[in-house]
């Protein structure tokens, strides 16, 4: 009776992940696999002294198989035909199928992994070699990077912060880039590479508030000041750390007047992100603090539209006290808003540091609706008379008309002031042609966002409210239907006649 036997059993590979160094951060599913494997595998340098099996030395029993695997290199020069690469194929290739004979045989493999197997971990060179042929289960573990954390006792992050992990092996300018993006980072596989992870970290800003951890959770583990870490004492298991909640120094306050951006959340900037989420308090027009997400232990100051010299009195009188406070402005903070108001109080708080914080302007927001309507020179004027006269708007309003310039209105219109739309139509008719287009944006980036172009000689003062910037072009810009049921086009060339 043959052709009813058995294929015989083949063994199963567990990729074991054993935490960051703490034998007892191992989990009990990992200590469980570890001692009911037939084989167990690890990897270490040509030393022969295995973190990953001292690690887990108090999970192994007597009589298993073990299966020491030895790089030929780490980051010394190889003298392998194929240099250091060639060396490290040929070794995992080889490991590969001394495991293989192992699970051919039906033996169950644990090959161990520190941290986590599918995390930066040489694990995964022999899961791509093997799952081909056999089966493969993975028991997570605890990473350094939540180690590290526990080590300072610091929230990497919170609410809906961003963590970015990067390798320390990176370009300096790709890591600072990287830096400079986020709300909170990991820069791991230090050792040789922390000379550029401390310029990187310097050249994004954010070194002062960076850790250095080594060996986390292990009885030879140090935390320092990124700052302070001397450059021959780093080994490859440490990693430097910028946590998302940025803290003020004892006593020290400051005030960051923060660009919330026109509107739509992902046009926010992550600095602007970063500042507002180290924030003891927040100040601002109580709309515009509604855009800002929750912070657990922060305070909020929310206040009328008019209210601007308290809110900045607010802002300085918080930051002698040590807090650390943003005040939030939509749009840019130098453009018509808040950061002008709390520099003039700023100026009778000697000591009182303010910063601030760019971010997208309602003009480019609405530009970008159209196309391109700011590509040549511009002007930006603001057509509230509440803080300076009409005359004054007048005149600008025909310095800019006689240049020739595309004009970016802010404020056109209120409740209260409802003429002043008409009478800048018809001061600019004077200078422009009629068919000049004028963009009015409305909300843009917002839920009740409307965007239209029309004719400066067809300007029609109902149609325009304070949640409104017009874009009205020059002698130059063009204005066309793209003909597919898509918003018409208006763009201004970058390019002047005569040249």
């Amino acid at each position: 009776m043959s052709g009813n036997r058995e294929a015989p059993r083949r063994g199963t590979l567990w990729g074991v992940g054993l935490g960051p160094g703490d034998p007892e951060l191992v989990t009990v599913k990992a200590a469980r696999v570890i001692g009911a494997a037939e084989v167990v595998a690890y990897h270490s340098a040509r030393h022969g002294h295995s973190i990953a099996r001292s690690i887990a030395k108090p999970y192994l029993r007597a009589g298993q198989i073990e299966e020491h695997l030895v790089y030929p290199v780490t980051t010394e020069t190889a003298d392998h035909p194929g240099g250091y690469a060639g060396a490290m194929e040929d070794f995992y290739r080889e490991s590969a199928e001394r495991i293989a004979a192992h699970l051919d045989a039906g033996r169950d493999v644990a090959l161990l992994a520190e941290g986590d197997p599918l995390f930066y971990s040489s694990y995964m060179h022999m899961h791509t070699r093997l799952t081909e042929r056999f089966d493969a289960v993975i028991v997570p573990g605890v990473t350094s990077v939540s180690a590290a954390s526990a080590a300072v006792s610091t929230p990497l992050v919170q609410g809906d912060q961003v963590l970015t992990i990067l390798p320390g092996t990176l370009p300096a300018d790709e890591l600072e880039r990287r830096l400079a993006d986020t709300d909170a980072a990991v820069i791991l596989k230090l050792g040789r590479s922390y000379p550029v992870v401390r310029q990187a970290l310097s050249d994004s800003g954010r070194l002062d508030e960076a850790f250095y951890v080594e060996r986390a959770s292990t009885d030879r583990q140090r935390v320092l000041a990124a700052a302070d870490v001397d450059d021959a004492s780093v080994p490859y298991f440490a990693l430097a750390m910028v946590a998302g909640a940025r803290r003020a120094p004892a006593g020290t306050g400051t005030v960051a007047v923060v660009g919330l951006g026109p509107g739509d959340p992902d046009w926010m900037t992550p600095q602007s992100r970063r500042e507002l989420t180290a924030a003891t308090d927040l100040i601002g027009y109580g709309p515009y603090l509604d855009r800002v997400p929750l912070r657990d232990g922060q305070h909020r100051h929310p206040s009328d539209n008019t209210d601007e010299p308290a809110r900045a009195r607010l802002a300085c009188t918080l930051a002698e006290q040590g807090r650390t406070v943003a005040v939030v402005s939509s749009g840019d903070p130098g453009v018509f808003a808040m950061a002008t108001a709390v520099l003039e109080e700023a100026k009778q708080w000697p000591g009182i540091a303010v910063r601030v914080i760019p971010a997208m302007t309602a003009a480019q927001a609405v530009a970008s609706r159209v196309g391109a309507p700011l590509g040549h020179d511009y002007a930006v004027i603001s057509l509230s008379d509440r803080l300076k006269p009409w005359d004054v708007i007048a005149e600008r309003l025909t310095a800019a008309a006689r240049a020739d310039m595309v004009l970016a209105i802010y404020n056109p219109a209120s409740k209260t002031r409802t003429w002043q739309v008409g009478a800048m139509r018809d001061l600019l008719l004077e200078h422009r042609d009629p068919g000049t287009p004028v963009i009015i944006g409305r909300d843009v980036s917002g839920p009740a966002e409307t965007v239209t172009v029309v004719r400066l000689a067809d300007l029609d003062p109902a149609a325009v409210d304070m949640r409104c910037l017009l874009i009205i072009g020059s002698s130059q810009t063009q204005w066309y239907s793209a003909g597919d049921g898509s918003p018409d086009r208006v763009f201004t060339p970058r390019r002047y006649p005569g040249c």
